[in-house]
């Protein structure tokens, strides 16, 4: 049987107030960590207050209006090149809470990673493109805009991805998208009174009265 998961272990970065800062597991602090130093004395209030070190996983909450800007310093200083966009994505704690923009990045040339996020509140699911830093990321961003419903300012070709064009139900990974599908009788009635039987029946076989056989184009479909 799977364990219950505690809660009160995930960190929810900024918006958990009242959290003692995060400890890596060699004891020290985040603050501590090199690459966290490093923005911090860059960047200033740009960094948010509260950073985590999973692991071996840095983990840095910045300011949103300044992403486009942390970003092209950690792809273009010489102590950094974070030159690979792995993933971007998003998470949804709901509840109210913002939603996390979360990037991964790499370095090929320093062998080290970084996970930044970046907390959109919910009436304003908007923030820069970083496709004109990585262009690997304009897929991920429209994942995340399809799925999330965040949109990315400047993004070339913002449009969904995995869902339909014309998809109106909703964002699929957001906490308040609806778990079971709408059913209403009286509309499933009204489509069906609406078709054209001659759509499915050989028009001869109505006019007759007979048992109706289905036409050689409703058969084509291979089956229901």
């Amino acid at each position: 049987m799977t364990p219950p998961v505690d809660f009160g272990a995930v960190d929810l970065g900024p918006a958990a107030a009242g959290r003692e800062p995060a400890s890596d597991r060699t004891g020290g602090t985040v603050a501590d960590h090199p690459l966290f130093r490093g923005l911090r004395d860059r960047f200033g209030e740009g960094i948010r207050s509260h950073a985590v070190h999973a692991g071996d996983q840095c983990v840095v909450w910045i300011d949103p209006a300044r992403n486009l800007e942390i970003l092209g310093w950690l792809r273009d200083d010489p102590d950094h090149l974070f030159d690979a966009m792995i993933d971007v994505t998003a998470v949804d704690y709901g509840g109210g809470q913002p939603v996390n923009v979360v990037y991964q990045l790499y370095s090929i040339r320093h062998r080290h990673a970084l996970r930044l996020r970046c907390e959109l509140p919910l009436e304003a699911l908007e923030i820069d493109s970083t496709t004109g830093l990585w262009s690997s990321a304009n897929w991920l961003e429209r994942e995340v805009f399809d799925l999330f419903g965040v949109t990315f300012r400047g993004h070339p070709d913002l449009r969904r991805i995995l869902m339909p064009d014309n998809y109106a139900e909703g964002h699929p990974l957001r906490k308040d998208f609806p778990l079971r599908g709408r059913f209403s009788r009286a509309e499933q009635t009204r489509r069906a009174l609406d078709q054209d039987l001659e759509n499915f029946y050989i028009p001869t076989d109505l006019e007759a009265g007979g048992d109706p056989q289905l036409s050689e184009d409703s058969d084509s479909g291979g089956g229901v």
